[in-house]
């Protein structure tokens, strides 16, 4: 059906769904529509098998090299070396297995959301049902505290509000209306709906299912979710493309090397050995372990500052974050609605403190801006008379439990009731001294709460609480400082809701009326006139304190805020301008654009629409969606957090998808790559700093191992074309790589956080991984670990050592040349860097190294299985003499380029 049912009358929706507002379906009706539309319920997603997760460890261009490597050894009969080789793959396969973790499905928590039971109308009687055998046409009974089971068009409600936040973003509860709205309304403004999965806050009220399972709102989440693509990391992309470019080049050489071994007249097993050696010494073995490791390491630390990562490469996709798009409620915000502001008809006040916990001031704003503390609210009658009237006209409780304070009931009125008791003002007290007789509760249509209350044994008091618009011409006269009464200036209390709300406050007013005489009830002539207008109140779902220094150091660090919201514009706009996101010039809404502003709109120009605006409000799940991908058509590397059901799409196709760990949906942190346990914005700085840090460790591990791998292939093929015996064997390379990698390289992931990480601008997605100044190093190294190897060997072969004696000095000169250069790479660019007491693995790594080549070079079982030899003094002195001027060519290359870049 492609009716906008909110739009249309009930009278034509009860038409186009052959039903009925008041009886419901006929029973009989029900199995046909079940098989034409389906069950009330969203497809579960298949989580991949982990044995099929497993063989995808092997999906790698180098590990195809490794294998069949492995394979050639095993046929011309080198059945250590084949193990080892199979043995060093396996165990890649089985770190990145066990690291990469289990995969849970989104649609599984989407599915949950819709399970239960549901009080309908069938035959004209009242009934409960599985939620999953609702069907369009089904007239459902709704009450407070119900989760709402389909998409509904309200058919009658009394007082009904509904809290929408995790599928629109609106941060507080919505006011439902049978009426119908314009059809060009967005999601959050239909007031004539009710949504599956949102919760009903107040009242209650009755509607005809209209859409169920996947055709629901959040079933339309669903289906976005399924099709959002999961991204590339920077990092896997930069290492795919240098993986193909070493896999083309080490063919190239392999075969190369094959081809001039034969040439001269080798033989081909010979030689096909040589070209396993050189595969085996060129690939990095110990690259792809590494690398997890490194990045499990960054998860380790990331969830020391309250970040929990769900997948590995995002922790360094965080340090080329430009764009962070935030959602508001929740993220930014308390989520609490607090009073920060009370006009009365002759005085100005801000009221201190944040959220729902009773502690903060009551300041008179002076003429000149500074704030006097009122130390007894009794001494303003005015004021005291509007506390007390948000007290009494509330039915929202504050409670205090596990350390911190909850509302109970309606946000708003919470927020009235803490405002209360910063004043010392309790409902329970109030009652004691004004007992209640009657209330009128809150209505969308009248848009006011009235309670009557005993004031003395022959006069009662009325106070109301509600919209100016509603409040206003009941009042002809307004309560001063001292009691006394005048008349109400309307123009200025206009003026003054005009003010307040321009800076994104939510407004009420607040009046009483006092009456002759003990009536048991209030009357409908009891609320049209006579009223006393005591005070304005103005609340906010205030920003978290600590988000503006946090926003303040993203943008110094090159990475745009921008908010995204569900809420209204004036309110966004305002918590954007506190939080330094925007800067407003002029009217608010020209810093905003609304999910209005946005339909229709083309790719292209929601690209430049999603560049030059910092705040989006009233945006629906797919607006999100379309504003991350633009940013990302865009060359951004986006960051998107949120909370909520409508923000899972956009989490899941973001770059790098942040949910808050305490009040985030489960949907919503299913779709994420990273969530926060402590829900704080600022913990994304820290995962920022986390990311760029990993990153620059990850790059100082590449630097220091590629010089090896390219000088032990090097080695190999100067050796067959100068048709000499290998310095190096395949099983020495290979223990040279994945020793070196894990003792000495790992260190290099603990080397402590660079002053200056948020200083610098994000790094370029599409530069290459390594810089100019970094090849010019790996080919200086290069040049040194080629020279210094194949040097050793051949020394020991000039004084006469056996050919195993030479391979095991070559060896062990390039370990040990490593072990000084790896001091060298604590820093990429700057030739000081951190004191060695900041990362003392490195120096317990080294130490490490050195006692294992000692059993390498000394132990029995590695002269049988390495094919080593032991070595004299001498050799160690020059091996020793090697890496100390190693480590000096290195240093004054560092110092050259620092001093002159």
């Amino acid at each position: 059906m492609h009716i906008q049912w909110h739009s249309s009358p009930v009278d034509a929706v009860e038409a186009a769904l052959e039903t009925s507002r008041t009886a419901g379906l006929d029973t009989t009706s029900i199995q046909p529509r079940l098989d034409r539309y389906g069950r009330n319920s969203l497809p579960k997603g298949r989580a991949e098998h982990p044995f099929l997760r497993f063989l995808r460890q092997f999906h790698a261009p180098l590990v195809y090299i490794l294998i069949a490597s492995g394979i050639v050894t095993a046929i011309i009969g080198g059945i250590s070396d084949t193990s080892v080789i199979f043995g060093v793959v396996l165990l890649n396969a089985i770190i990145g297995f066990v690291q990469e973790g289990k995969a849970i499905s989104s649609l599984a928590r989407l599915a949950s959301s819709v399970v239960g039971t549901a009080t309908v109308i069938r035959n004209g009687v009242r009934c409960h049902v599985e939620m999953v055998d609702l069907v369009p046409g089904d007239l459902v009974v709704l009450e407070c505290g119900d989760r709402v089971p389909a998409d509904l068009r309200l058919t009658w409600v009394k007082d009904l509000a509904i809290a929408e936040a995790a599928l629109t973003g609106e941060s507080v509860p919505t006011e439902k209306s049978a009426a119908s709205v314009d059809p060009s309304a967005v999601l959050a403004d239909r007031s004539s709906m009710a949504y599956a999965s949102t919760v009903v806050t107040r009242g209650a009220g009755m509607g005809l299912v209209v859409a169920t399972g996947t055709s629901t709102e959040v079933g339309t989440i669903s289906a976005l979710l399924t099709s959002a693509p999961t991204l590339q990391t920077p990092l896997t992309i930069q290492i795919a493309r240098f993986s193909n470019i070493l896999l083309v080049a080490i063919l190239v050489l392999a075969a190369a090397t094959f081809a001039v071994g034969v040439a001269r007249g080798e033989a081909p097993v010979d030689m096909l050995m040589a070209a396993v050696a050189l595969a085996v010494g060129a690939i990095p073995e110990g690259l792809p372990a590494a690398v997890t490791i490194i990045l499990a390491i960054g998860v380790n630390r990331m969830a020391k500052r309250r970040a929990i990562v769900r997948s590995l490469p995002v922790v360094e996709t965080l340090g080329s974050t430009t764009v962070v798009c935030s959602d508001k409620t929740g993220t930014l915000t308390e989520n609490q609605m607090t009073v920060v502001a009370l006009t009365t008809p002759s005085d100005e006040y801000v009221v201190q403190g944040v959220g729902y916990r009773p502690e903060g001031d009551i300041l008179v704003r002076t003429n000149d801006a500074a704030h006097t503390r009122i130390t007894h609210v009794g001494r303003d009658a005015a004021l005291h008379e509007t506390l007390r009237a948000g007290v009494l006209c509330s039915t929202a409780v504050v409670q205090h439990n596990e350390g911190a304070w909850h509302a109970v009931g309606d946000p708003t009125e919470a927020a009235l009731v803490v405002a209360g008791m910063k004043a010392s003002i309790h409902r329970d007290v109030e009652q004691e001294l004004m007992p209640l007789v009657d209330v009128i509760p809150f209505s969308s249509d009248a848009q006011f709460m009235a309670t009557l209350h005993r004031t003395s044994s022959t006069t009662s008091r009325i106070y109301l609480k509600g919209s100016m618009e509603a409040l206003l011409p009941r009042c002809t006269m307004s309560m001063t400082r001292d009691g006394q009464l005048s008349d109400v200036d309307a123009q200025a209390v206009t003026s003054h809701v005009e003010t307040m709300s321009a800076e994104g406050l939510r407004v009420l007013a607040c009046a009483m009326k006092d009456l002759n005489g003990l009536p048991e009830e209030i009357t409908a002539d009891d609320v049209l006139s006579g009223y006393v207008l005591t005070g304005i109140v103005g609340m906010v779902d205030p920003p978290r304190a600590e988000v503006r220094a946090a926003v303040a150091e993203c943008q110094q660090a090159g990475v745009t805020v921008k908010m995204i919201t569900g809420d209204h514009g004036i309110t966004a706009v305002s918590i954007a301008r506190q939080l330094g996101i925007v800067e407003t010039v002029g009217h608010p809404s020209e810093s905003v654009r609304t999910g209005r502003d946005l339909e229709g709109l083309s790719d292209e120009q929601m690209e430049d629409v999603s560049q030059r605006f910092n705040v989006f409000a009233r945006v629906s799940p797919e607006q999100k969606l379309r504003l991350v991908q633009a940013l990302q058509r865009r060359g951004h590397v986006v960051a998107m957090t949120g909370d909520g059901v409508n923000d899972a799409p956009a989490l899941r196709t973001a770059n790098v998808g942040i949910a808050m760990g305490r009040s985030g949906t489960d949907v919503a942190k299913d779709a994420s790559a990273i969530v926060l346990t402590d829900d704080n914005f600022t913990t994304i700085v820290a995962a920022v700093e986390e990311g760029r840090t990993v990153y620059e460790n990850l790059l100082k591990f590449i630097i220091w191992t590629v010089p090896t791998n390219a000088a032990e292939g090097l080695v190999i093929l100067v050796a067959v074309g100068l048709g000499i015996a290998l310095p190096i064997l395949p099983i020495h390379i290979l223990w040279i790589n994945m020793t070196t990698a894990v003792i000495l390289g790992l260190p290099l992931a603990f080397e402590p956080m660079p002053p200056d990480v948020m200083k610098r601008r994000p790094r370029r997605t599409d530069a290459p991984l390594f810089s100019y100044e970094i090849v010019m190093r790996t080919g200086l190294m290069t040049i040194l670990l080629l020279s210094s190897g194949f040097g050793m060997y051949l020394w020991e072969l000039s004084t006469g050592s056996r050919l195993a004696v030479a391979q095991t000095a070559a060896s062990n000169a390039f370990v040990f040349i490593q072990m000084f250069y790896l001091f060298n790479c604590r820093t990429l660019v700057s030739p000081t860097g951190a004191p060695i007491t900041a990362n003392l693995s490195v120096v317990y790594g080294a130490a490490l190294m050195t006692a294992l080549q000692m059993a390498f070079t000394y132990l029995p079982f590695f002269h049988g299985a390495f094919h080593t030899a032991p070595l004299g003094l001498t050799s160690w002195a020059m091996i020793l003499a090697l890496g100390v001027v190693t480590y000096l060519i290195v240093a004054v290359e560092k110092t050259v380029r620092w001093r002159y870049s």
